[in-house]
């Protein structure tokens, strides 16, 4: 291993400061450009684990609250627990413009929420601090890493778990989300993965997808309703796939006041495990996320991207596992 000697001259700096910056300090004051040439230098020479100390959080607040927001506030709640367990501060940012501004303060910075953030404001983050993770969203895969849930294979798992059940008549109700890159058309990966999968599995279910509008319990039960309408008994699915639990509690109320029985009729499947999901009407047999592994997997990304001043993007999927409840029981459940 290298030592201490050796960081400091290959960094341009004192053995005083790289033996502070090393043992994690966090009294002494640094620039954040020194502590990341240290930081460089030391991954160069073979010394792992060197402690970050200053981190921002663009945090950017979804047009919703709520139930609808509640996925995001226990996302910001694991992001402190992680990052005081590691022995690090936040600072929270609500605006790319205000990150910018306060860009040399920083090691890096991680980003929460599904707020849009315009491509100006990307790029000029882009050039002010270019280590950055975003989490559950990927906006500039070219400028920036990202830790993301794998939701194309929970549209896939719940396909499949629905055809081992003998359901093939399966229909999707979502919202607008962001797709990867700068694209001017908003839509999630969700729908986009659920009708791939469903041409690739021969499923005929093209006419069953809605998927627009917000991700709230209003807009999911007002597409569960539009859907009821123009698919009448008889031409109904068996089974749905609903892209977030918040509407997944609009799409049950729909059902219910309809005289849709769940799972009999209807079988449904959510994404999220939020905490309504075991109080609604059936209980929701949804996709759990794993947000620790998430923030997890984001903070060592960061490193990484900091200690090798990395240019090649690194882009990680999580995957998320099925908790069976009321509203479907697997077959393998």
């Amino acid at each position: 291993m290298a030592t201490r000697k050796e960081i400091a001259a290959l960094a341009g700096v004192s053995q005083a400061t790289v033996s502070r910056v090393l043992n994690g300090d966090a009294s002494f004051k640094i620039k954040p450009e020194t502590r990341r040439r240290i930081m460089r230098a030391a991954a160069q020479l073979g010394f792992a684990n060197v402690p970050m100390r200053t981190i921002a959080v663009l945090d950017v607040h979804p047009q919703v609250e709520g139930l609808e927001d509640e996925y995001f506030q226990a996302l910001r709640k694991e992001v402190e627990q992680v990052v005081r367990d590691q022995g690090m501060t936040l600072t929270y940012f609500e605006d790319a413009a205000q990150l910018v501004a306060g860009a040399d303060d920083y090691d890096g910075f991680l980003a929460i929420g599904p707020g849009l953030i315009e491509p100006e404001d990307l790029e000029r983050l882009h050039e002010s601090l270019p280590y950055g993770v975003f989490m559950d969203t990927n906006p500039a895969p070219a400028w920036f890493d990202s830790v993301q849930p794998d939701l194309s294979q929970c549209m896939l798992d719940a396909l499949d778990a629905f055809i081992d059940a003998g359901r093939r008549r399966i229909g999707f109700i979502g919202g607008r989300g962001l797709i990867m890159g700068l694209h001017a058309r908003k839509e999630d990966i969700r729908s986009m993965a659920f009708i791939d999968w469903s041409e690739r599995l021969g499923l005929d279910n093209r006419d069953l997808v809605y998927a627009h509008g917000p991700v709230t319990v209003d807009n999911g039960r007002a597409l569960a309703e539009r859907m009821l309408e123009e698919h009448p008994e008889g031409d109904r699915p068996d089974a749905i796939i609903v892209a977030t639990d918040p509407m997944a509690v609009g799409v049950l109320q729909a059902f219910a006041s309809a005289g849709v029985k769940v799972p009999d009729d209807i079988a449904v499947i959510s994404v999220n495990n939020l905490p309504i999901a075991q109080y609604t009407a059936p209980p929701l047999t949804t996709f759990d996320i794993d947000q620790h592994e998430l923030v997890y997997a984001g903070l060592e990304t960061l490193k990484d991207a900091i200690a090798r001043n990395r240019t090649c993007r690194h882009h990680l999927l999580i995957s998320a596992a099925l908790v069976p409840r009321g509203s479907f029981t697997p077959a393998f459940g």
